[in-house]
């Protein structure tokens, strides 16, 4: 059921990208705030709701409800993992010691 409700969460995702991407903006006709047109608000009036704006909004609506649904769901699952319980943990997070080095002889004298 989770996975299920993941790709329907996928698939309204990409519904809504692409329903907003089709949609005009609203600063296009922002020439009517400088007196191009009868405008009484900086970006144009408001306009009656399209198809684009009410898909977008059931859209946005059902989004927001998957990602509680799928929260929910998430917090209740059994906590299955990929990475087995056996696993070797790591030594230390610790650098390695740097190797010993050889103690410092001085050179043997000329003539012995």
């Amino acid at each position: 059921m989770y996975i299920a409700l993941s790709i329907l969460h996928v698939f309204i995702a990409a519904g809504l990208i692409l329903i907003v991407l089709l949609q005009s903006g609203k600063g296009a006709d922002i020439g009517a705030a400088f007196g191009g047109g009868s405008s009484q608000t900086v970006f144009g009036g408001r306009g009656a709701a399209t198809f684009l704006s009410k898909a977008t909004t059931v859209l946005a609506v059902l989004f927001m409800v998957m990602s509680v649904a799928l929260t929910l769901l998430a917090s209740q699952r059994d906590g299955t993992t990929v990475v087995p319980a056996d696993r070797p943990t790591p030594a230390s997070s610790a650098p390695p010691a740097p190797a010993p080095s050889a103690p410092a002889t001085p050179p043997p004298a000329p003539g012995k």
